[in-house]
């Protein structure tokens, strides 16, 4: 049986505006048939990578949490720190962050949270016994929430094609030994003709392990890489990329474990906006140009559903020409926009595995809603 993901667009009425839409959406797909009387939400998102501006509108997050109260519930935001180096990294900068992006009390209505802690060692491990992961290292308020609802900016992603509810819910939420565990088998490469030798990949490696050779070029010890892509999000030349093997390929499946590990036995409901859909991650200290203009919102209580629905949106919508999808290898209309943009990687590694494991279903049914 097919999915329901239930879908608006961008079109609104002078009295009917895109938080009203999401007030229909939330309604509509009955995220009230959860229980929340008293329990504690893991609202999960992410708060941007400071410099970065296409993280989602704090009013958007703050429609959600209040109708988690409306229902009883009682919301918090969260995130894990992140493994590579950056404003976020530690709990301290992390929730500046937060701060100073609008994720607070007053715009928001809740407290946020750094689910691991300071520095991130804060976990606690679900057995689930997958493939890949046995137990999964979750960041232990997270881990500890009775219901997790998931807000998420669905965009490009340079490790796994695209970034959504499985992305946001999997690797959002592991602590940052978890996150190791899901890097571990996808490490990057450096390609020599691209590097120019400005040193960003080195200043920006956590673990020191980038350094230049006798040509002047980055090289990579492997010995010291947890393969967490900062290189990638920093090199703007292509010189730094994901290497796409059979082990790459075991990044996506080891997040969808992540996202199964997250939601086992919890109460769930998931929220993907399509909005300044930049070509890579909100873990970049910049956006690009986004490749597709401004979709709409989609919900579902089926994580794996509501992130194909909106692939599969986003490759029916219109490319921006100015975008990265016409910087080399011009874009063609029937092309795929998240293979055409990282064609080192695909994101069809994450769904099928997320399938898989029961995680979900790619067989969906699209419900438009005013």
């Amino acid at each position: 049986m097919a999915s329901k993901v239930f879908f608006s667009d961008m079109r609104v009425l002078p009295d009917y505006g895109l938080l009203d839409k999401l007030d229909a959406l939330m309604k509509r797909a009955r995220m009230d048939g959860i229980d929340f009387k008293d329990k504690l939400v893991a609202v999960k998102i992410t708060f941007g990578e400071r410099g970065n501006m296409a993280y989602l509108r704090p009013g958007y997050i703050a429609r959600v949490v209040r109708y988690i109260q409306d229902l009883g519930g009682k919301p918090f935001l969260v995130d894990c720190n992140t493994l590579y180096y950056g404003s976020r990294s530690n709990a301290v900068d992390h929730l500046e962050t937060a701060m100073l992006h609008g994720f607070n009390r007053i715009e928001v209505g809740c407290n946020a949270l750094i689910a691991d802690g300071l520095t991130g060692l804060d976990s606690t491990e679900i057995e689930i016994n997958q493939k890949y992961v046995k137990k999964a290292k979750i960041g232990s308020a997270i881990a500890a929430a009775d219901i997790v609802i998931s807000v998420s900016h669905f965009k490009g992603h340079q490790e796994t094609g695209f970034g959504g509810t499985l992305k946001n819910v999997g690797m959002g939420s592991g602590s940052r030994s978890g996150k190791m565990e899901m890097h571990a088998a996808s490490k990057p490469k450096i390609r020599e003709e691209n590097c120019i030798a400005c040193g960003k990949c080195i200043t920006h490696c956590a673990q020191k392990a980038i350094s230049f050779n006798a040509k002047k070029k980055a090289q990579i010890d492997y010995s010291k890489c947890v393969g967490c892509g900062q290189c990638v999000a920093s090199c703007h030349y292509g010189a730094a990329s994901a290497i796409y093997d059979q082990q790459a390929a075991a990044l996506g499946a080891k997040m969808a474990e992540y996202a199964y590990a997250v939601l086992l036995g919890k109460p769930n409901f998931h929220i993907n906006l399509m909005m300044d859909i930049s070509p890579e991650c909100d873990c970049w200290s910049v956006n690009d140009q986004a490749i597709a203009p401004n979709i709409g919102m989609a919900v579902s209580f089926d994580p794996v559903a509501l992130d194909r629905a909106c692939v599969d949106l986003v490759n029916k919508a219109p490319a921006i020409s100015t975008s990265v999808l016409f910087d080399k290898k011009p874009y063609q209309p029937a092309e795929d926009k998240f293979d055409h943009v990282h064609p080192d990687v695909t994101w069809r590694d994450t769904l099928t595995h997320a399938e898989e494991i029961g995680l979900g279903s790619q067989n969906y049914e699209l419900i438009k809603i005013r």
